[in-house]
């Protein structure tokens, strides 16, 4: 007579446990952190959207209070104006990243070759512009009376096209590409510049998708240049224009009887912050999976 028995079920070893509970609880964690970080833009959402009244009286909720699209509606009393910002800001953080990726990373290779006679010189020329600079009265003289870039698009580009903090960066990422494979080039009669564009600039993707959106927050976030040298509301960036913008509701809050109609100041803030940080929000998450890994690998000691 045989005796059949059910087999047991296997149980989950003791690390095994401990590595799936280990997961959770990190998961747990990043998952608190990335709502913790949801939550103030749902709530500057929430704000633009929010009656102007109610919102003084009920103050801020994650939730739209008596909503209304006035505060956009206000804003965008002159549409082409807001557009016309928009292309200049969206311009200049084009050309900008662009040619600022193309000058920090020219300048970071020759500062990776160990076999540049200039390399010490020329790396603490550049590190010594992160400790000292000539001040904002010479810059504004040397800018509008020796350049004459006054109310010109390049005054908007021209001074964050070399950041020390970015050619560090980028080189320590050069310094880690292996010897080996830029020898073999040259061996195979590859020159500096074809070296440098078809091996060096595709293995550094990583590091150089991650200093362009620094580039492209810099450029889009920027309203100082267009403060001090430009004049032509033409040519007001979108940061700036923002800026004016704020300035002129706060001037007529203040004066209630200059105008007939209802002025929006808090709501009015925030939907110009969500027309701000739109566009550089979706360059973020199109380039998020290079961040970390760009950060990384230019962090480490070359």
């Amino acid at each position: 007579m045989t005796v059949t028995t059910t087999p047991r079920p296997f149980p989950l070893n003791r690390y095994r446990v401990q590595a799936i509970l280990g997961r959770v609880a990190v998961h747990a964690v990043l998952s608190l952190v990335g709502l913790t970080c949801l939550i103030p833009l749902i709530l500057v959402v929430s704000i633009s959207l929010s009656d102007e009244i109610r919102l003084a009286k009920e103050g801020y909720q994650l939730l739209p209070v008596g909503l209304t699209t006035f505060a956009y509606e206000y804003i965008l009393q002159e549409p082409g104006q807001i557009l016309r910002s928009y292309a200049v800001t969206a311009f200049v953080t084009a050309a900008g990243t662009i040619a600022g990726l193309l000058v920090c990373s020219l300048l970071a290779w020759p500062l990776a070759r160990k076999d540049f006679r200039l390399r010490g010189p020329l790396s603490f020329y550049v590190f010594f512009t992160l400790l000292f600079n000539g001040g904002m009265v010479p810059f504004y003289i040397l800018v509008t009376r020796y350049l004459g870039l006054k109310d010109n698009i390049f005054i908007l580009i021209l001074p964050y096209l070399v950041t020390a903090w970015y050619v560090l960066i980028i080189r320590t990422s050069f310094s880690q590409l292996p010897t080996e494979l830029l020898d073999a080039a040259r061996i195979d009669g590859a020159g500096e510049w074809r070296i440098f564009f078809q091996i060096v600039v595709p293995l550094s993707k990583p590091v150089l998708a991650t200093i362009g959106l620094f580039f492209v927050l810099r450029y889009w976030n920027d309203w100082f240049l267009a403060l001090l040298f430009i004049d032509d509301s033409s040519m007001y960036p979108l940061q700036y224009l923002l800026y004016v913008l704020m300035a002129n509701i706060n001037i007529m809050a203040a004066n209630p009887q200059t105008t007939g109609m209802p002025i929006p100041t808090l709501s009015a803030r925030m939907a110009m912050a969500v027309l701000a940080f739109g566009p550089a929000l979706f360059t973020f998450l199109l380039l998020q999976k290079y961040f970390v890994r760009g950060i990384t690998i230019g962090g480490l000691k070359g």
